[in-house]
């Protein structure tokens, strides 16, 4: 059975070009997967040679975008949120996922962060 959890990235940057990363095939290829494509509604990530298959169930432009995989379960989703800290300014990325060994997700997740920081200067 796969667990939920929330992560949470404090990145310095805007809204719009965060957004831009989190949901274009374009943005999504510089840090998420090794190519991505849009076809019919429907993005098609490939890691090593491996496509899976997501399509958008909800999205609001520089705030959210929820992804669910075609052959998963129905609950079974990936989210970005972007939430700017009105006192701060800071700028945080919410992620919520699933997966059955929460600990590797974790480290997967940290990495690609990594990886977009990387791709957005910073």
């Amino acid at each position: 059975m796969s667990e939920k959890f929330e992560l949470e990235y404090t990145l310095n940057t805007s809204p719009r070009v965060l957004f831009n990363r989190l949901s274009t095939p374009a943005g999504l290829a510089e840090w998420f997967a090794d190519d991505v494509n849009l076809k019919e509604g429907r993005y098609s990530f490939v890691w090593d040679g491996t496509e899976q298959i997501a399509e958008v169930v909800s999205r609001k432009d520089n705030k959210h975008i929820r992804f669910r995989w075609i052959e998963e379960d129905e609950d079974s989703f990936f989210e970005f949120r972007i939430q700017k800290d009105e006192l701060t300014g800071d700028l945080a990325l919410m992620i919520t996922d699933f997966a059955d060994d929460k600990d590797d997700a974790v480290g997967l997740w940290d990495s690609q962060i990594a990886e977009l920081k990387h791709a957005i200067g910073l």
